[in-house]
């Protein structure tokens, strides 16, 4: 590539940024923040990570004027990833925070694995994706949660996993990337995907 790619990450204060960032860079993005709220609705590409609590994330979003521009970036459909919590926060709300809101750009709530079940869901997970998604592919990816989504939104293509019981491992709609698993995180199989979607974005790897 020449020249580094911009793609604008959201530091939402509950997230390992500095994995995020190393992934992107050496796949020949360049990472950086938003110097205003007008970015997060019109960068060319946006991650939206997370790693922590639902209502700690949403009250940072809200907190910075990002939550608005970001749900007008979502419906519009504008190159963008969601990361771990970042895929909870499209939801309606979680169980894991009662009375906060999500995004509310996909239908239902984030749900807590089942009682009898070692949570989190920790370690590496194989996803099978549907035979329409362009993105996903069938791998090996590495899982770090205790919520998540069991039913996919109409109008969007999901990858499954298991975990006492099918959910949604991910979900894509054109240039809209959702991730319940850390594709950063991920190995070989992380950086293709995350390859892919910087691509359908519009900017090529090295």
């Amino acid at each position: 590539m020449s020249g580094a790619s911009p793609v604008t990450v959201l530091p939402t204060g509950t997230a390992n940024l500095a994995s995020v960032h190393a992934a992107l860079r050496r796949l020949g993005a360049e990472p950086r923040a938003p110097a205003a709220p007008a970015e997060v609705r019109d960068a060319e590409r946006l991650v939206l990570p997370g790693v922590g609590t639902f209502a700690a994330a949403m009250e940072r979003l809200a907190e910075r004027g990002w939550a608005e521009p970001l749900r007008a970036r979502l419906a519009a459909g504008r190159p963008t990833l969601a990361v771990c919590l970042g895929l909870q926060l499209l939801a309606e709300g979680s169980e894991e925070s009662p009375g906060v809101a999500g995004l509310a750009v996909v239908p239902g709530t984030a749900t807590r694995f089942d009682a009898d079940l070692p949570v989190p869901h920790l370690g590496w997970n194989r996803i099978e994706p549907e035979p329409e998604c362009r993105l996903l592919e069938g791998a090996h990816v590495y899982f770090a949660h205790s919520f998540r989504l069991t039913t996919a939104p109409p109008g969007w293509r999901a990858a499954w996993c298991d975990y006492g019981g099918r959910f949604v491992a991910a979900l894509e709609r054109g240039a809209l990337l959702a991730c319940q698993f850390h594709p950063e995180l991920s190995s070989a199989a992380g950086l293709a995907l995350l390859d892919r979607w910087l691509r359908a974005a519009g900017g090529a790897s090295c």
